[in-house]
């Protein structure tokens, strides 16, 4: 279609021009210019007419020329964008005409010189962040090489990278002004002025005073350690002092009132107060001067009251008798009163849940004692309302909780005398060796009561036998009342009386197949020396290590209680022996 245009265009510009030489004839003619004349113009008008063609051909080839020097520029320039910018070479069209072509490749320039400007302009953006951040957190920036041309992947990272350092420095900032808080108000608590100049920046409210790099983070996480092992050391000594006031009040029996009206007037910083409770102790220091003798005498009931608490027998307690028994009231000899209470008191906090165990199993040793003691005694079956069944139900726990507590003393002391040393002792023994004389006494005295018993039996049954009663109504066989009547085995003896004409009368007693209660308590006397000797020869649980004295034997409750339940072999001699004569 634009072909034939442009053909219409050529013919009417030919038809236009033939008009136009007609058209000139017809002047020509009508104006009478000869033949020579009009041949000399119409070669005027064609040298014209082919001049302005000319011109015109020689524009159009040089504008097609620098078409295709465009043409050639252009595609150098953009395979040098492509390369710089890591982009794949720009290819064309197939079947393009050279103003197509060089407008393809002018507007793709156009495209890509924009885009390497928005790229040269956004990276000098990010590298000045970059930069900055950098700075912040002294950290490396992003590396871009100078002079290049940063890709599309290269910005992406970087950007990234910003965002990371962002999001780096709001965390940091966060730590900053967190560690920040902490050691201002540390310090406002304690009354502690800035010496330092970390000191000084770390209360200062500025925030642009710190970079955030991990080197300050340190060093302030570092101050912040310091301030609170200070504030410590001086909760410590405030708590020295309060303690200290309070024992110097309860030694110069200070009025109550005067104790309360001084805590309440304690006000301030750690430093104001611990001010204020040393002034306290050097007034009170002052008084106690004043009243040595007292106060060192209260010292001394408090230390052996301490003394009691901790189970120290004579042997610990000796080193200190010189200084209890001195009766120069001196400074110094209060001062080393204190050291020995608070060397106690120490002892004492070290030692407190091996002492309450031992509490402990003292409690239900007496328990245990006051359970034998009343299974001795008769009247106890007289009781109503179900003591009976209780006292069962209360000696059952008894019997579990000893052995439990013993093995708990074991080992508890095993470990503490590992940690701390050296050994732990009551009354100065150690302690499995304290528990085993505890049982080795009680079966001890078992013994002794079952000889007294025996004896005073022997010692009834010898009066009973050579008795003179008074004379009956009726003669023959002395008969018991009722309620006295007793069932009668046969290797019991049979008591018979003789028959005289005398107004009294003797029993005498007629002997059966079993001997006699003397023979009987022999039997058990010996009995119980064998049983001594057989508990002598058992190997200790733990000797005692101490140079003087006798080595008790230690036995363990469950080793009392085999003894103390072994049905025994020979005949047993109780209280109830003396009812059948």
């Amino acid at each position: 279609m634009s072909s034939r245009r442009s053909e219409a265009l050529a013919f009417s510009l030919v038809t236009g021009i033939n008009h136009a030489m007609a058209r000139l004839v017809d002047i020509w003619d009508s104006m009478g210019i000869m033949e020579e004349q009009r041949v000399e113009r119409m070669e005027t008008v064609k040298k014209h007419i082919e001049g302005l063609l000319n011109d015109m051909i020689t524009e159009e080839e040089a504008l097609k020329h620098r078409i295709r020097t465009n043409i050639i520029t252009f595609e150098k320039q953009l395979d040098t964008l492509c390369l710089e910018m890591s982009m794949d070479p720009y290819k064309l069209e197939e079947g393009l005409t050279v103003l197509q072509i060089e407008k393809n490749l002018r507007l793709r320039m156009e495209v890509l010189a924009k885009e390497k400007g928005d790229r040269l302009k956004e990276l000098h953006g990010l590298q000045q962040q970059d930069k900055e951040l950098c700075l912040e957190l002294c950290v490396t920036p992003y590396y871009v090489p100078t002079g290049s041309m940063p890709s599309r992947t290269q910005l992406q990272e970087l950007r990234e990278h910003l965002k990371t350092l962002s999001e780096e420095k709001k965390s940091r900032a966060k730590v900053f002004s967190g560690l920040r808080e902490d050691i201002r108000k540390l310090m406002e608590d304690m009354g502690h002025k800035p010496e330092t100049s970390l000191e000084k920046e770390s209360v200062c409210h500025g925030e642009e005073i710190f970079l955030l790099t991990h080197e300050n983070i340190k060093a302030l996480q570092l101050l912040l350690s310091q301030m609170k092992i200070k504030k410590e050391s001086l909760m410590n000594t405030l708590a020295e002092l309060k303690e200290r006031a309070m024992c110097l009040w309860n030694r110069l029996e200070a009025l109550e009132q005067d104790r309360t009206a001084f805590q309440e007037s304690v006000q301030g910083t750690l430093s104001d107060q611990i001010t204020q409770w040393q002034g306290e102790v050097d007034c009170l220091t002052v008084l106690q001067k004043a009243m040595l003798e007292d106060v060192i005498d209260k010292v001394r009931q408090e230390l052996v009251a301490l003394w009691d608490k901790c189970n120290q027998g004579p042997e610990q307690r000796e080193p200190f008798n010189a200084h209890i028994c001195d009766d120069d009231f001196t400074e110094e000899l209060l001062a080393l009163h204190d050291a020995e209470l608070l060397k106690v008191k120490n002892y004492y906090d070290q030692a407190k849940p091996l002492l309450e165990v031992l509490q402990k199993w003292e409690k239900y040793w007496a328990l245990f004692q006051d359970f034998e003691k009343k299974a001795n005694d008769p009247n106890r079956f007289s009781n109503r309302g179900g003591a009976l069944l209780k006292e069962a139900k209360e000696k059952v726990k008894v019997q579990k909780m000893l052995p439990k507590l013993e093995e708990e003393l074991r080992t508890g002391v095993e470990s503490w005398e590992k940690d701390q040393g050296s050994a732990f002792l009551v009354q100065g023994q150690r302690v499995m060796t304290y528990i085993s004389s505890q049982w080795e006494e009680h079966k001890q005295q078992r013994g002794k009561e079952k000889s007294e018993r025996a004896i005073t039996s022997k010692k009834g049954e010898m009066t009973t036998l050579f008795k003179t009663p008074t004379k009956r109504a009726h003669g023959g066989m002395n008969t018991l009342t009722p309620n006295k009547i007793r069932k009668q085995t046969p290797a019991q003896p049979i008591m018979v009386r003789s028959v005289s004409c005398s107004s009294s009368s003797t029993f005498i007693s007629v002997p059966s197949s079993k001997p006699p209660l003397s023979q009987v308590q022999m039997q058990k006397t010996k009995s119980l020396e064998r049983s001594n000797s057989s508990s002598r020869q058992r190997t200790p649980l733990q000797e005692y290590n101490g140079t003087e004295g006798k080595k008790p034997v230690d036995i363990s409750y469950s080793d009392f209680t085999g003894d103390l339940f072994k049905k025994p072999n020979d005949a047993v001699f109780n209280s109830t022996a003396k009812d059948l004569f």
